[in-house]
């Protein structure tokens, strides 16, 4: 007679069960996101959108995914997990919208080395809010249990994001030489440089617990500020009219990003004195001793997304990232030549 082993898959540190009650719980989250498009819940082999039902005649189709980072790093040793999600989605329909696409529905990457419910949950949890502000649903998802890949209190994230425009009106189109910067205001760090920003903490000797230097809560806190969403701003704006183009200002700061929507000929000009910088830039380039240069190419020192406009549409289309609770404002101009020059100091 053979002798079974008794070996099961929990045996080998994949949880069936606690799969499940996974998906029972984010379902609420998932559903609070459902928007005109939406066909399917969770639990499907795959989501089903109707672009007709979301009132598009001739869509253009655009994807864009992502992760968070090493700033995943911070939300694991700091036991913060219930804005990382919000990350994750800012930094796939934030890309979106630079090409003039609205973000329609959202699917999530989740893989682990021991599913914790709770953990994973807060994670999805965020993730549903930064949908439900975008306008986009979370529609479906992917959640891997792989012990002997990740430690068992560690996961990774990615996005992905599928939006559409009508035909004919991607972005940037028609930028010109006077065309108008309009900055908007960043929430902090966002989800870029964080390999920098944790060598900087680790040399100003502080835990993630301790008070932070530059803000009324803890470091950790402080530097899981979520990331901006711009969505609704920036489609308030485009309707206002004149827009020409919209920047991300992510890896590479805006000395990379701005020059992404320029044509060739075309530079432009940032006067660093037209905003002030978020105090937590200013600690860490004195904790790295960091130049101005390393700043303005690394993070996004206080500006986390710019529109290209007319000058005539420079108020309104101010008004419209302000009137969604932004803090906007005229950085500079598109000028002759190429790249991006500094006026001012930032600090």
């Amino acid at each position: 007679m053979t002798v079974k082993n008794g070996l099961t898959y929990k045996d080998a540190g994949v949880d069936i069960d606690a799969g499940n009650e996974f998906i029972k719980r984010i379902k609420p989250a998932a559903k609070s996101t459902i928007r005109p498009g939406v066909m399917a819940g969770l639990g499907g082999f795959g989501g089903l959108f109707d672009l007709k039902a979301a009132g598009y005649d001739d869509p253009v189709l655009v994807a864009a995914t992502d992760g968070v980072g090493t700033k995943l790093r911070i939300a694991i040793d700091s036991g913060h997990y219930d804005t990382i999600g919000i990350d994750l989605v800012a930094m796939c329909v934030n890309d979106l919208i630079c090409q003039g696409a609205e973000p329609l529905f959202f699917l999530d990457y989740f893989a682990t080395g021991a599913l914790d419910l709770d953990v994973a949950s807060a994670v999805i949890s965020g993730i549903a809010e930064g949908c439900k502000t975008s306008g986009c649903a979370l529609i479906g998802g992917e959640t891997a249990e792989m012990p002997g890949m990740y430690a068992a209190q560690d996961f990774d994230l990615a996005g992905f994001a599928v939006g559409a425009m009508e035909r004919g009106q991607s972005l940037p189109e028609g930028v010109a030489e006077g065309d108008v910067l309009i900055g908007v205001a960043s929430s902090g760090v966002h989800s870029n440089g964080y390999s920098l920003v944790r060598k900087i903490v680790e040399r100003s000797g502080l835990s993630w617990d301790a008070q932070s230097p530059f803000s009324d809560e803890s470091l950790g806190t402080a530097l899981l500020r979520p990331t901006a969403l711009y969505v609704r701003g920036a489609m308030a704006a485009m309707r206002a009219g004149g827009v020409k183009g919209f920047a991300h200002i992510t890896g590479g700061g805006l000395t990379e990003n701005l020059p992404r929507v320029l044509p060739d000929g075309l530079g432009c000009e940032v006067i660093l004195d037209a905003w002030d910088m978020p105090p937590v830039f200013s600690w860490m380039a004195d904790i790295g001793g960091m130049d101005q240069a390393e700043m303005l190419k690394t993070f996004n020192a206080g500006i986390g997304f710019v529109a290209v406009v007319t000058p005539e549409f420079a108020a309104p289309a101010k008004d419209a990232f302000i009137n969604e609770g932004h803090n906007a404002m005229e950085i500079g101009h598109v000028v002759a030549g190429q790249g991006v020059s500094y006026t001012g100091v930032l600090f």
